[in-house]
């Protein structure tokens, strides 16, 4: 018998190489080609799925709005922009035991008195999948269940079904008799995905993959998986709370960087209507180093609590340590703040945290930052209800942030009655109960401090 012929593939980008390299060439990763056997392609691989070929004009297009199915879950409905959609395909990712299955199998019993659900199920038997449910108590008698990780035969229960939305948990356990490879590997994944995704265009069914990730929290598998798929959302949290966040990086039915706040329960996932109440502390009395910030959240406001913590260091190389925020902006923010305040901490440790697990990713954190670091340093509180947001250049200028308006008006209706904002974000009708501080500049920021205490 002649020897089968190997291939490297790379686990970030899915490009073959003929052999073993410390380096893929195609993307550039490091120590990411793994060795598998060369596929051959099936015939009939690329069929035409929907429509002829015929050029039409892009005027003479009338697009209809999409059908979208709720699952009843408020928070879920509002990551995936208002429900599931028609023949899309979702991706959810996590680490294991963060809640994936659980709240898939939720969301389906409650779709299976109205729609014709399917959960196919790779990693669990049906007994183990029953017992979730009865320990969830959820009403799942019309609810289908498959146990399969064979990619035709699950292909033949949808078509011979026809269920209006299905969950294959987990899109890595599903294998192709078309390859060769062992279930998990590059080419079985994207091929697999692939299948499921032109059965669910053609069909109309909504499909929703389960993901596993890798140690970085990235989804495992090649990039071409988040690429096929319409919607790829993230499953957050610490094990050890039990508030779990999903967060929307992809979504071409709806907004992208939606967040869906969770908690879990003895009996599954609940929604939280406030999450504004999770990330912010409860101090008996005023404490320095404490700042609230409104932040965005795709449509959402949301009230974060940035601690800071200034201590002097003790070894020649100050500690420079973030939670939840950018680590090399704090470096920057550092060395604005000693240039254009006259503030210096080189001699001293900084350590920031946002409150509740929460991460930040927009540069509208930085003026809640320095003026935590600054009452943290100086060791003198806040003063109460005083809220703040505002980017920070280079130059020492506070830029503005997207929507300041619906910002403050969500401090507002939490009961804040001072806002710091950048000048650009000073609305021009004054809103009830909180009063605005404009500011253009950071050392502006540090007088008016002086001038509350």
């Amino acid at each position: 018998m002649a020897k089968q012929k190997t291939v490297y593939s790379c686990t970030e980008c899915g490009g073959n190489s003929p052999k073993w390299q410390g380096q893929c060439p195609h993307c550039s990763a490091w120590n990411t080609l793994v060795e598998s056997l060369a596929e051959t392609a099936p015939t009939n691989r690329f069929a035409v799925v929907a429509g002829s070929g015929r050029m039409q004009r892009l005027a003479e297009i009338h697009p209809q709005e999409e059908s979208r199915v709720a699952t009843g879950i408020e928070e879920f409905d509002r990551v995936l922009g208002g429900g599931l959609v028609t023949g899309g395909v979702v991706l959810i990712g996590g680490d294991p035991g963060i809640g994936k299955s659980t709240l898939l199998l939720q969301a389906l019993a409650r779709l299976a008195d109205r729609q014709n659900a399917l959960y196919v199920s790779g990693e669990e038997s049906a007994e183990q999948v029953a017992l979730r449910a009865q320990r969830l108590q959820l009403q799942v008698g019309g609810l289908q269940l498959l146990t399969e990780i064979h990619l035709e035969k699950i292909l033949a229960a949808l078509i011979e079904h026809k269920p209006r939305i299905a969950v294959i948990d987990s899109i890595q356990t599903v294998y192709s008799d078309a390859l060769q490879s062992a279930p998990g590997s590059v080419a079985q994944v994207r091929e697999c995905a692939a299948q499921l995704t032109r059965y669910a265009k053609q069909a109309g069914t909504c499909i929703v993959f389960v993901g596993h990730v890798t140690k970085e929290g990235a989804l495992a598998g090649p990039r071409v998986l988040e690429h096929i798929v319409d919607t790829v959302l993230y499953f957050e949290g610490d094990p050890n709370s039990s508030f779990r966040l999903i967060r929307a990086v992809k979504n071409r039915f709806g907004a992208v960087n939606e967040l869906g706040v969770f908690a879990m329960t003895d009996k599954g996932l609940r929604g939280v209507s406030n999450p504004s109440a999770l990330f912010l502390s409860h101090h008996e009395q005023q404490v320095a180093g404490a700042c609230v910030l409104v932040t965005q959240e795709g449509t959402r406001p949301l009230l974060v609590e940035i601690q800071a913590l200034v201590d002097e260091a003790h070894s020649p190389s100050p500690r420079r340590l973030c939670v939840g925020l950018e680590q090399n902006r704090l470096a920057m923010l550092l060395a604005v703040l000693h240039r254009h305040a006259g503030i210096a901490c080189f001699d001293q440790d900084v350590f920031v945290n946002a409150v509740g697990g929460v991460r930040i990713g927009e540069p509208a954190a930085d003026l809640a930052v320095l003026l935590a670091i600054v009452s943290s340093l100086r060791n003198k509180p806040l003063p109460q209800k005083l809220i703040a947001f505002g980017e920070v250049g280079l130059a020492g200028e506070i830029r503005p942030a997207p929507r300041g308006q619906e910002r403050l008006k969500e401090a507002a209706k939490l009961g804040f009655t001072h806002a710091m904002i950048p000048k650009a974000n000073a609305p021009k009708q004054p809103i009830k109960g909180i009063e605005v501080i404009a500011l253009e500049r950071v050392e502006q920021a540090v007088d008016k401090l002086r001038e509350l205490e």
